[in-house]
């Protein structure tokens, strides 16, 4: 598997001599000669898995080219950082590995050793991107899970323009609880599946929070713009037919939908979705309701109220034949 190396040493000479070793075995290599600039170039451009760097490079050394680079790559990131020294002592090899670097060679390195650190490299890489891929996504429908919806909700307010807005929707399958009675889980996986794949299809921010609820949160949408994008969502989910004991099964949602205020957190704003969902819900369902005017705000109380006593869910949980009509 070729890698993208970024490649450091104050050394012209040895630059080119370990870029041809990286080279004729398929990698893409990003020389430098200056710390702080291979520094910069890592935090620009993720798609680099390794560095490699001699203990001396100029502006900041090896060992603290490898800790920035490790605090830089946080959790999220697989770089895989190699120290090169010609001095080989162990108390060095020790220092390296507590300054954040993987591993240790001796400098010029070896081809063969080279190669073979860096086949662990790979190895140790894919199953970092596994991992986080796996803590990352709702192993059900592939986009965010609830805590990492909220990790980039969080940085988009942080990176928003200052005259910039920021829309928030929240969605939920109606009667889903009816669909799972009627057909079975296995069809109310699938409703989950085919509504996340609409919602993914927006190109926003999108996530899975629990069980049928999705949020989508939409930089540089005004409250009008988010009610559109939830409008066309709506009628794209009611045009979904699944296929279950040969008849097919439709679905419709209810969003709410809420616009960033100057100071408000993105817990204050999807609290606010939220309660526009609820009034949703209590409404005609298949709907969407924003929260414009403190409206949505001040019908949560008894809209909840009413989504829990609404006519109708009872009976749905009652006669699964009847969620057929009302899904």
């Amino acid at each position: 598997m070729a890698m993208r190396v970024v490649l450091v040493d104050p050394s012209r000479t040895v630059l080119k001599f370990v870029a041809r070793l990286l080279e004729a075995r398929g990698d893409e290599v990003r020389p430098f000669t200056d710390g702080r600039a291979a520094l910069a170039y890592v935090a620009e451009d993720k798609a680099v898995d390794a560095l490699i760097t001699s203990a001396e490079p100029l502006s900041i050394t090896g060992l603290e080219l490898c800790w920035e680079t490790r605090l830089l790559a946080g959790d999220r990131r697989a770089i895989y950082v190699i120290l090169m020294s010609s001095n080989q002592e162990r108390r060095n090899l020790i220092e390296a590995l507590d300054s954040g670097a993987d591993d240790f060679i001796g400098k010029p390195p070896a081809a063969e050793e080279l190669y073979a650190r860096l086949r662990a490299a790979e190895r140790l890489s894919t199953m970092h991107r596994d991992l986080v891929q796996l803590a990352s996504l709702d192993p059900l429908t592939g986009i965010f899970n609830r805590r990492v919806f909220f990790e980039h909700a969080e940085a988009a307010l942080a990176e928003r323009p200052a005259q910039g807005t920021l829309a928030a929707i929240m969605i939920d399958i109606d009667h889903f609880k009816g669909v799972n009675d009627a057909y079975g889980h296995g069809v109310g996986d699938r409703a989950i599946r085919e509504v996340a794949s609409l919602v993914s299809n927006t190109g926003e921010i999108v996530g899975r929070l629990g069980g049928e609820e999705f949020a989508v949160l939409v930089p540089g949408r005004d409250l009008a713009g988010g009610r559109d994008i939830a409008e066309r969502l709506r009628r794209e989910i009611a045009n979904l037919r699944l296929l279950a004991d040969g008849k097919f099964v439709t679905l419709t949602v209810s969003s709410g939908v809420s616009e960033w205020r100057p100071g408000e957190s993105i817990d204050e704003m999807l609290r606010r979705a939220d309660m526009a969902l609820y009034s949703a819900k209590a409404a005609v369902r298949n709907c969407v309701v924003c929260a414009d005017d403190g409206l949505a705000v001040k019908e949560y109380a008894g809209a909840e109220r009413a989504v829990r006593a609404m006519p109708g869910d009872e009976d749905l949980e009652a006669a699964p034949e009847k969620a057929r009509s009302a899904a």
